[in-house]
């Protein structure tokens, strides 16, 4: 994608630069003034340490990302190249594989009981598989786009973009309300990739390499964690920042997080990224 191609949404925000919550994020990661030094004291910081590195297939533009009986399941986008995928952990082979008609793009997965939810940008479709087969098994309408999507116990969360998430109920896909996200009282958008993780939403911030740590109960942001640094450990020849129209598959923006809950390792990717982080957070002093 370049941002001539985009819906007017994404396109508006490549063109004006940060919306004002991003830039404030920003800042607060930066420290470069005092009230940037007093917004990182206000909210935490954390730090990725690598503990592993694993392969991932460089032409995988990652949308959602989820860790599930000890295998990873990923979703990709673009148009005419999505897809959702089970993969190998330990050496990035795409054990199973089914392709998303071209009309589509798609985007966020979660794994809810034995079912696998995808959601498509903006062609107001959520498609249902089965978690073993990938077979579908239904689908349901989507207002508005999709962006991101992940689970407690009950319900699913919905990102499309704004600064609110959606609560929805799992058998019907019926919104049940919405929850504001803020930080210091500013609202948060971009909100994309959400991953669910001892009981917080983690949100993958678009264009941003920072991840946002959610409150779902609130929406308050609790903290933020800073991934901008995992970029300088990829080859050096796909170290270069969201891809240029020229560069067809240079690695774009760090998008992608999964939670094993059981062995509690957190997992981090990119899209068109040839490697994928098991990561530990360190609280930035």
């Amino acid at each position: 994608m370049t941002p001539a191609a985009l819906p007017p949404t994404r396109r508006t925000w490549f063109r004006h630069g940060l919306s004002l919550a991003l830039l404030a994020a920003a800042l607060a990661l930066g420290g470069w003034s005092p009230a940037a030094r007093a917004q990182r004291m206000a909210l935490p910081v954390d730090e990725p340490e690598v503990i592993k590195r694993y392969p991932h297939d460089p032409s995988a533009f990652t949308q959602g990302l989820l860790f599930r009986d000890g295998q990873l399941f990923e979703s990709t986008g673009l148009n005419g190249r999505s897809s959702i995928r089970r993969v190998r952990l330990d050496d990035g082979q795409v054990l199973q594989k089914r392709d998303i008609a071209q009309e589509h793009f798609a985007e966020g997965l979660t794994a809810w009981k034995d079912e696998l939810y995808l959601l498509t940008w903006t062609t107001h479709k959520v498609f249902v598989f089965d978690l073993k087969s990938f077979e579908p098994k239904r689908e349901y309408k989507l207002p508005g786009e999709g962006w991101g999507l992940t689970h407690d116990e009950q319900h699913l969360y919905l990102s499309d973009g704004s600064a609110e998430l959606r609560v929805l109920e799992p058998k019907t896909f019926r919104e049940l309300r919405r929850i504001p996200v803020r930080a210091l009282g500013q609202p948060v958008d971009q909100l994309n990739e959400l991953e669910w993780v001892d009981g917080e939403i983690y949100a993958n911030i678009w264009q941003a390499d920072i991840i946002a740590r959610i409150d779902p109960a609130s929406g308050q942001v609790r903290g933020w964690i800073d991934l901008r640094g995992l970029r300088s450990q990829l080859p050096p020849q796909t170290r270069n920042g969201p891809r240029k129209p020229q560069a067809e598959d240079a690695p774009e923006v760090l998008n992608g997080i999964a939670w094993d809950a059981a062995g509690k390792r957190l997992f981090v990717t990119g899209k068109l990224w040839p490697t994928l982080f098991e990561i530990k957070l360190k609280r930035r002093s």
